[in-house]
């Protein structure tokens, strides 16, 4: 089946096909938000804010996420995992409703792979070595999650891995990159995105329970059951948004009172968390409102990062003002 689905005719990838396949729904709260957190996590603890390598590291982050989605998709497709019986939407199995020759999807996997990688070569020329410990455990995460003999993907590894990866590694490496500087600070103060990705990865896993099941998968919700997989989500999800305003008032004083408001605001949305039952047939539903939750929470982080930052440079320019006076 494999041989026969790796060698399968079918059409050529379109733009519109290779924008499916990256699943850019994805990147907002598993590439970019991380990557913006790196970039506030500098700003907030040396000033600086390089905006042209800025860029350049929230398109590295877009391009392993894309790369990650395709060889996701690509990879299931071949292992006869994603059929018209068990993906139901046309978003969820894109090889399988678009007739498209898997190795098309394989390429274009690899092309997102080595942008990153150039991408990732520039900034590393640019701004030293520091950053490639983030850059070179994240490809070697997204190779073993899909092509390895035996796949994170199967194990019930792919929230730990995904969350630590993408919403860890990667506000690490940002850090890294624009201050030349590493510590585990970063990760501590990343906990936040890291469950925020794990969750989107169990949302898929818990929602993909029967099939993965029947494929031979042995993922986390697999093991658990739904029922305490469920339980385990929405402790997690619990977590991750108390740990906001617990690392706001260790690290960030008195500004964490500007995470309250958002996080009051999506009392709506994480009610709905609670209500769901994470079943197939409400998987669209369960990934747009973990989504909408994740990015409230970041939203609330974010707020209450930014008003530090605006304070100490509030606090700075009065430094330099009485300094001024007192020299005159």
């Amino acid at each position: 089946m494999e041989k026969n689905r790796r060698s399968g005719a079918g059409q050529k990838l379109s733009p519109l096909m290779a924008l499916r396949l990256a699943a850019p729904h994805t990147w907002p709260p598993a590439s970019i938000t991380p990557a913006l957190l790196g970039i506030l996590l500098a700003l907030d603890f040396t000033g600086r804010f390089l905006p042209l390598i800025s860029v350049a590291l929230v398109l590295i982050a877009i391009l392993m996420q894309s790369a990650a989605n395709t060889f996701n998709d690509y990879y299931d497709y071949i292992r006869g995992l994603d059929t018209p019986e068990n993906s139901k939407e046309p978003e969820d199995a894109v090889l399988v409703y678009n007739r498209i020759n898997p190795g098309e999807a394989l390429k274009l996997a690899i092309g997102f792979l080595a942008g990153a990688a150039l991408l990732g070569g520039w900034v590393v020329f640019l701004r030293g070595p520091a950053p490639l410990i983030a850059g070179l455990g994240g490809a070697a995460a997204l190779i073993l999650y899909s092509a390895s003999p035996l796949p994170i993907s199967f194990l019930p590894l792919g929230e730990l891995v995904s969350g630590f990866v993408m919403g860890g590694l990667i506000p690490f490496g940002v850090y890294a990159a624009l201050t030349g500087q590493t510590g585990g600070t970063i990760i501590l103060l990343s906990i936040p995105c890291i469950i925020g990705v794990g969750l989107v990865m169990m949302t898929n896993n818990l929602c993909d329970i029967e099939r993965d099941s029947s494929g031979g998968r042995k993922t986390l919700p697999v093991v658990l059951g739904r029922n305490r997989a469920r339980k385990l989500y929405l402790f997690l999800f619990l977590l991750m948004a108390l740990s906001v305003p617990a690392i706001g008032i260790i690290r960030f004083g008195f500004t964490v009172l500007g995470s309250i408001p958002p996080l009051i605001a999506g009392l709506p949305v994480f009610k709905r968390l609670f209500t769901l039952s994470y079943l197939h047939s409400q998987r669209a539903l369960c990934f747009r409102t973990i989504i909408s939750a994740d990015l409230l929470v970041y939203g609330a982080y974010f707020i209450m990062i930014v008003g530090h930052i605006l304070i100490q440079q509030s606090g700075k320019e009065q430094w330099l003002w009485l300094l001024s006076t007192k020299i005159k």
